[in-house]
């Protein structure tokens, strides 16, 4: 629907916009660097809806019913650190420390729940998506614990995220569900970076978002009477997600040096007012600002502001109130409730889950995920039209995909959509109280890196599965084959974030028994992500001396273990991850003939191997002594564990089309050609000492 123009108020509350529009100038103008116009154009909306909507504790940030704001154009971060100033979130000189180094407001919004900012956001049309996710995990927790758990999921979009990919992804996935919590601004202001939108686009949004089944309003997006109509409309809605467009002026207040209107400007975008062409004394003027002091708080200003979080602090303590009554009521779904929020669920017997022998990998998990979606509540997977053939199925037959109305189950199809899939679960992991785990082909892994990119730097426990995982696919060829996937993933193991922690643990199993611990070991890990890339075809079981291949596997901890040893030091260390690691132990089997002492090892992950005590590591894979490495990846995916002196067998170009054993054999991945490469490369290895 369309909502008829009215008169702006020119009260109390267009004063609280007209300071975080000062501020928003302020800040940038202060550090010289950042995105002022669409800040000061969307400062109407941020401060009705902080102030008069959004449902938060200002004592308890991570009240767990509290509504959740996801911001989407991250460059708007002055708009968002104004209004958290107005919340009593952020002090006036963290304002000023804006995009310095060690200070609490950085360029663009990081993750930091106790200070407002519900989601790290930046590359466009990822925040929104988040919101999505967030709202998807609303309905699922609503319908295990009642309505009294129900909030609303607000964010906020521009025009660049509405052009992004994504937004298609997330405007059909919400409009399917009918996601009637999540409520969208698109801040519409006909801007862009480096031009005006009309430069690039026709589109009719507002039809588009019909189509998927959203309900549109469309506002002047400065008028604050339109804004507080419009979101009261949306709150009420119980249907449709609903998205207000709200036609805002970018750069609104804004003044030249001689005192005309510097409004609308592409160069507002993304600089200061002064480097723009505007006059950031005048405008200041303009907007009734303190020209000794851009950053002051209004009196008036801070008096509405302490109404407001008295006002935030009576709904959530009788909100409070209500939920002690609850869970008198209801003690067991209480001690489940917080069991979700800490991300707790039963303990795993792994060691009595039956599996048959020579299992591809994404069969074997198949079957622990059977198992996870009879006994983990508040576990959510998700798959991009492939359950059946990444073998997240063995976790949908457990359960029933989510609809429109009914989120009783635990599945989501995503559709064909990767990147729009791994942005969402990103927003679940962030909303909280839920476990979620998303599966496509490890090729198209490449369509999700943003927002693997921004789960690592998050810190998102969310778990990535991978299957077809080498040029094993097979016959659909090397489009669908990975090669370099393994080598730019497992990068994420050396990038440390923000807490110094590896970024991202990544699990190639090389064995049914491997895939088990894996998976246990994915679930244990609540502050990073975690991959495990898995195997189309299936692979023989690894050899265990003592017949307890399971406990063998339990070294998967470590990173890397000793598969199979000799007595004394080894001639030659073979090591290597997932399916090439029983091809190495054929291999073995004729240079055994040869008289040569062997030590296999399986490497699932060099991140964790390389975290163990140097003793270790060094007990694993001496020193001095020749190694060989088979990857089904590029060479350079096992160069830091082989050294310079060691030889490695991979994949130098890109796979080809053929049944997966012929390319085996095309492609030297077999036992005799290993017998090759490693006679070859021993004497080579002593002629050279």
């Amino acid at each position: 629907m369309i909502l008829k123009n009215t008169q702006m108020n020119t009260d109390i509350n267009q004063r609280a916009a007209d300071n975080i529009r000062i501020l928003s100038m302020a800040m940038v103008e202060k550090s010289k660097s950042g995105h002022p116009g669409g800040a000061m154009g969307g400062a109407d909306y941020i401060h009705i809806l902080f102030s008069e909507f959004l449902k938060f504790d200002p004592d308890n940030p991570t009240w767990i019913n509290r509504d959740r704001f996801f911001l989407d154009p991250g460059h708007m971060s002055a708009m968002l650190y104004s209004v958290l100033t107005l919340t009593g979130q952020y002090k006036v000189d963290e304002l000023k420390n804006f995009r310095q180094w060690g200070s609490h407001t950085p360029g663009h919004p990081e993750l930091n729940v106790t200070k407002g900012i519900e989601n790290t956001s930046g590359p466009l049309g990822q925040g929104h998506t988040m919101a999505v996710g967030a709202a998807i995990t609303e309905r699922f927790l609503v319908a295990r614990f009642g309505e009294l758990f129900s909030h609303k999921i607000f964010t906020y979009i521009s025009d660049g995220g509405v052009q992004e990919e994504i937004s298609q992804g997330a405007g059909r996935l919400a409009g399917f569900l009918g996601l009637s919590n999540l409520i969208m601004f698109y801040d519409s202001n006909d801007i862009q970076l480096s031009s005006e939108t009309k430069v690039v686009t026709r589109e009719d949004t507002g039809m588009k978002y019909t189509a998927w089944g959203w309900n549109v309003i469309e506002i002047n997006g400065n008028d604050q009477v339109q804004i507080r109509t419009a979101l009261t409309s949306a709150i009420n809605e119980k249907e449709k997600p609903t998205i207000i467009i709200g036609k805002t002026i970018m750069g609104k207040g804004l003044l030249d040096n001689e005192g005309k209107s510097f409004e609308r400007k592409t160069s507002t975008h993304g600089m200061p007012v002064s480097e723009a062409g505007g006059s950031f004394e005048k405008s200041l003027i303009n907007l009734n600002g303190n020209i000794s002091d851009p950053f002051e708080v209004f009196q008036e200003v801070k008096d509405l502001y302490k109404k407001v979080l008295e006002n935030k602090r009576d709904i959530a303590a009788n909100w409070k109130k209500a939920k002690d009554g609850w869970a008198l009521q209801n003690k067991e779904l209480d001690k489940k409730l917080h069991s979700f929020y800490k991300l707790e669920f039963p303990e795993i017997d792994y060691r009595s889950i039956p599996l048959k022998e020579g299992l591809a990998t994404r069969a074997a998990s198949a079957t622990v995920l059977g198992i996870y979606a009879k006994n983990i509540e508040n576990m959510i997977v998700s798959s991009a039209d492939l359950s059946n053939s990444d073998k997240t199925d063995g976790f949908l037959k457990n359960t029933h995909p989510f609809i429109k109305g009914d989120f009783t189950g635990a599945f989501l199809q995503a559709g064909v959509s990767e990147l729009t899939m791994a942005a969402v679960i990103n927003g679940m992991a962030l909303h909280g109280g839920v476990i979620p785990a998303c599966g496509t082909f490890f090729v198209f892994s490449d369509y999700q890196k943003p927002a693997i990119r921004l789960a690592c730097l998050m810190g998102l426990p969310v778990k990535y599965i991978w299957s077809h995982d080498a040029f094993r696919v097979g016959e659909d060829g090397p489009t669908h084959q990975p090669v370099e996937h393994e080598a730019q993933i497992r990068l994420l193991e050396h990038l440390k974030n923000h807490h110094g922690e590896n970024s991202m643990l990544v699990l190639r199993p090389a064995d049914s028994a491997e895939t088990m611990v894996a998976w246990k070991l994915a679930m244990a890990n609540k502050t990073t992500p975690t991959a495990l890339i898995l195997s189309r075809q299936n692979i023989k079981d690894l050899p265990s001396e003592k017949n307890t291949r399971f406990d063998d596997a339990l070294q998967t901890e470590k990173g890397a273990y000793i598969v199979q040893n000799c007595q004394g030091n080894p001639d030659i260390i073979l090591l290597a991850s997932g399916s090439e690691v029983s091809t190495l132990v054929e291999g073995a089997l004729l240079l055994k003939k040869d008289n040569l002492k062997i030590r296999i090892v399986s490497v699932p992950s060099e991140g964790l191997f390389r975290k163990q005590s140097d003793i270790y590591q060094k007990a694993v894979i001496p020193e001095n002594i020749p190694i060989f490495g088979l990857t089904a990846g590029l060479p350079v995916t096992l160069k830091g564990l082989t050294g310079e002196k060691g030889r490695i067998w991979g994949m130098n170009s890109f796979g080809f089309s053929a049944p997966y054993k012929v390319l085996d054999e095309k492609l030297g991945f077999t036992a005799d050609n290993v017998y090759k490469q490693v006679k070859e490369y021993l004497a080579e290895y002593k002629e050279g000492e």
